[in-house]
């Protein structure tokens, strides 16, 4: 289990690095840089997971109906007020937490604080002193039907149409977007990574499936998500997490690895700090709100972005919609906000230069 999730994991963490795949990122080239290359990549990712996933389920070779995000009814109000939480704590923060851990791998040393207060937070709210606070707002039960869970199956039982077939249709209108849009078409590197990001994706449910059906031990069916891993990270880290390893583990160890690779590569590795006391409270806050927001979506931007994406889940385009929502909302904070609460300040600063008798102090 370590070793699928440390393969695919790296594949993610390369991406993260060569072609700069990541959630926050593209939200910025989209709204404020004109660029929607990195964006693009996302529905090309979701839409060749969705497909090699529904290829595999058919075939037999991964049990997806076994997927955390199929095994518990859908929480609209979870998907929502989780989602919104997590993409407004990643505007603070700066970055989701796969982000963090490909930053880490790059050098950056901040982000070392973001992956641990994020795994901290999300244990606090799923099994720690927040947790029964957590159930009471947002109760999960586990789902007597796991297949009405999934798009694909809930489309297949009201038209006829056999579920492989409706999952590859999806497949195909996610990935049009991408397919129709001539400069990111152009941008092969891109192009090429999405593929990667989605095969990858799906390989882990592939792996993780294999195990489950031919080890001797109850193995959970799982692909990469980043809020609870960092937590079991930290926890295994400190030997207090139960015998090393597991796919969790593995996944957060390549994508780090991927990401050191990544910078190598391009020549970017060098250490940051953060020389900012604003900055740091900043980012220490958005990781708590990450932390609690992914546990109550049940998971973050990859982990219902991607990888409940790929198996067609409910809650997968809900929580998407909410973080992007979230992240749109926080940037605007951090860029607009910012430049008002300046001007409002003004005056202020102005009759405290006054009453300070500054010379050099204009109003």
């Amino acid at each position: 289990m370590t070793l699928v999730g440390f393969a695919t994991g790296a594949i993610l963490g390369l991406a993260a690095r060569i072609p700069r795949f990541c959630t926050l990122g593209a939200i910025e080239d989209a709204l404020y840089g004109g660029n929607r290359d990195r964006i693009m990549m996302w529905p090309m990712a979701i839409g060749v997971a969705v497909a090699a996933t529904a290829v595999l389920a058919t075939l037999g070779w991964a049990t997806v109906e076994d997927a955390a995000y199929l095994r518990f009814e859908f929480s609209l109000s979870a998907s929502v007020i989780g989602g919104l939480m997590f993409g407004i704590g990643m505007a603070l923060a700066g970055n989701c937490g796969f982000g963090a851990l490909a930053r880490v791998g790059g050098g950056d040393i901040r982000s070392v604080l973001i992956v641990m207060v994020i795994g901290i937070a999300a244990y606090m709210a799923a099994v720690g002193p927040l947790a029964e606070l957590r159930t009471t707002l947002f109760p999960r039960s586990e789902a007597a039907d796991p297949a009405a869970g999934s798009i694909a199956r809930s489309i297949a039982e009201h038209t006829g149409i056999p579920v492989l077939y409706v999952a590859l249709g999806l497949a195909v209108l996610l990935i049009t977007p991408a397919l129709t849009d001539p400069h990111f078409i152009g941008n092969r590197a891109a192009v090429f990574w999405s593929v990667l990001i989605g095969l990858s994706c799906s390989a882990a449910w592939w792996g993780t499936s294999y195990i489950a059906q031919t080890g001797f031990d109850p193995i959970p069916v799982e692909s990469h998500s980043f809020t609870m891993p960092l937590g079991e990270m930290v926890l295994q880290v400190m030997g207090v997490g139960g015998p090393p390893g597991g796919f969790s583990v593995g996944s957060v160890c390549g994508v780090l690895c991927g990401a050191l690779l990544g910078a190598r590569i391009r020549h970017q590795f060098h250490w940051e700090a953060c020389d900012d006391p604003g900055e740091l409270r900043r980012q220490i806050f958005g990781a708590v709100l990450m932390g609690f927001g992914g546990v109550i979506a049940l998971g973050c931007s990859v982990g219902q972005g991607l990888s409940a994406f790929s198996v067609l889940a409910w809650s997968a385009p809900v929580t998407a919609a909410a973080i992007g929502v979230g992240a749109i909302l926080g940037l605007r904070y951090l860029v607009e906000g910012r430049q008002m609460t300046d001007t409002l300040l003004l005056p202020v600063r102005a009759l405290r230069a006054l009453l300070r008798r500054d010379p050099g102090s204009q109003p």
